[in-house]
């Protein structure tokens, strides 16, 4: 086995850990959103339209992170 291949594995490696966040991320989004409709259930339309906005910027940072992996050189 010669460096270059290790190289390869540690990219997709680093991007693995990288997909922690967003996961955190998305959770704390919709554990928010449980919680305020569980206190406020006449709101849950104006939180779950946040919320999506929320997610949709969390998993674009998760994207950015795919094609990071894939496209930086190490």
């Amino acid at each position: 086995m010669t460096l270059l291949e290790i190289v390869g594995s540690i990219n997709v490696l680093g991007y693995g850990l990288a997909a922690v966040g967003p996961g955190i991320g998305v959770a704390w989004i919709f554990a928010s959103v449980i919680n305020g409709t569980a206190r406020q259930p006449e709101a849950r339309s104006a939180m779950m339209g946040t919320a999506l906005i929320g997610f949709g910027i969390v998993e674009a940072l998760a994207l950015f992170g795919v094609a990071l992996a894939f496209i930086l050189p190490l």
